[in-house]
C-alpha cells in the first residue's frame, strides 16, 4: 500500500516574516498536503502569542503555490456555521485551483469554544458538540453540491442560501473527517472522502507506543463497522494520522530511520497518510530541521 507524507503548518507567523516561505518550502520538499489549525487560538505557548486565521492563510498559500494540497487540520462548528463556510470553501477551491481538502471534527473545549458565546454559559458538553456535527456535516455536504439550499434544523438553518458555480472539485471538494467516536465514523463513513485520527488521547501521557497501534487498530476497525453499516467499502477512504499526540510523539522526527520504522508500523495497520507537524522550535513540535527535511525528501523510497 503506497503511503503519503504531509504535513501541518501552524498559523503563528506574520506572512512576511516566514509564514509564506514555510509553504513555498512544503511544496518544494514534495509534501502532498499542507495543512494548518483552524482555531481562533490555541494552547500554551501560542495562547497568547500570534495566531492566523485558517482561510485567508490558506488562500495565501494558495496564491505562492502550484502543486501540493492545501487543507484544514481540522475545522469545526465551535464557531463556523455550514452557510458562511461554505462560500469562503468554494472561493478557496476556485483560487487554488482544486486543491483543498476540507479537514472537519466536532471541536472540543477552550478558546474556540468559549470566544462566542454569552458570558456565564457554559462550553458544550461533547454530546452537545456530536449533535451540532450531525446536523452540520449534512448540511455543508448539501451546500458544496447543490446550487441552492433551504433547510431549517435544530441547530442550523439556510434561507436560499446560492453556491454557484460550486466547486471546481466534483462533485464537492473532499471531506476528512475526524471522528473515533461511533456518531463521527458514521459521519465519516457517509460522507468522508478520509478519515483522520490523532490516536488514543487517553494514552497521551501514560501510554506505550505498542498500547497506542492496538487503540488505532481498534478505531480502524470500528471505522470499516461504519462503512459497512453504510453500505460502504472501507478502502474507498484515505486514513490519516496527525502526528504529535501518540506516546511515541517525539520519536518519528529524531531521524529517518525512525520516521520509517513508526510509517512502516502505521502503514501496517491501514493508514494512507502520515502528517507531521512543522517543526517550532521550544513547543512539544519541536524537531531538527535538517532532519525534518531529510525525513521529507528521502523516507517514502526507504519504505518502499
Amino acid at each position: 500500500m503506497s503511503l503519503r507524507l504531509s504535513t501541518v503548518i501552524l498559523p503563528y507567523r506574520r506572512w512576511h516574516e516566514g509564514g509564506r516561505a514555510a509553504w513555498q518550502r512544503a511544496e518544494e520538499l514534495g509534501f502532498h498536503t499542507a495543512y494548518t489549525y483552524d482555531h481562533l487560538s490555541w494552547r500554551v505557548p501560542f495562547r497568547d502569542g500570534p495566531w492566523f486565521g485558517a482561510v485567508p492563510t490558506l488562500t495565501a498559500a494558495a496564491g505562492v503555490t502550484e502543486r501540493m494540497r492545501l487543507g484544514t487540520l481540522v475545522t469545526s462548528p465551535n464557531f463556523r456555521h455550514p452557510v458562511t463556510l461554505a462560500k469562503e470553501l468554494i472561493s478557496l477551491d476556485d483560487i487554488s485551483g482544486g486543491r483543498i481538502t476540507l479537514g472537519i471534527g466536532a471541536g472540543g473545549t477552550g478558546f474556540d469554544a468559549s470566544a462566542l458565546a454569552p458570558s456565564g454559559r457554559e462550553p458544550w458538553t461533547p454530546r452537545e458538540r456530536a449533535d451540532r456535527f450531525a446536523e452540520f456535516v449534512p448540511l455543508l455536504d448539501r451546500l458544496l453540491t447543490e446550487d441552492t439550499v433551504t433547510y431549517d434544523g435544530t441547530f442550523y438553518a439556510a434561507g436560499g442560501a446560492q453556491n454557484i458555480p460550486g466547486c471546481i472539485q466534483r462533485p464537492r471538494l473532499p471531506f476528512a473527517v475526524a471522528a473515533t467516536g461511533p456518531r463521527g465514523l458514521k459521519l465519516a463513513a457517509r460522507h468522508g472522502q478520509a478519515w483522520v485520527t490523532t490516536g488514543d488521547p487517553k494514552l497521551y501521557a501514560t501510554g506505550t507506543p505498542e498500547q497506542s497501534v492496538e487503540a488505532l487498530r481498534a478505531q480502524m476497525d470500528k471505522l470499516g463497522k461504519a462503512c459497512a453499516d453504510a453500505g460502504r467499502d472501507a478502502a474507498e477512504l484515505d486514513k490519516i494520522l496527525l502526528t504529535g499526540f501518540t506516546p511515541d510523539r517525539a520519536r518519528p522526527l529524531e531521524s529517518v530511520a525512525a520516521f520509517v520504522d513508526f510509517a512502516g508500523r502505521h502503514r501496517e495497520l491501514g493508514f494512507t497518510e502520515i502528517v507531521v507537524h512543522w517543526p517550532i522550535p521550544e513547543t512539544d513540535f519541536a524537531a531538527d530541521h535538517g532532519v525534518f527535511e531529510a525525513i521529507a525528501t528521502e523516507a517514502l523510497a526507504q519504505l518502499g
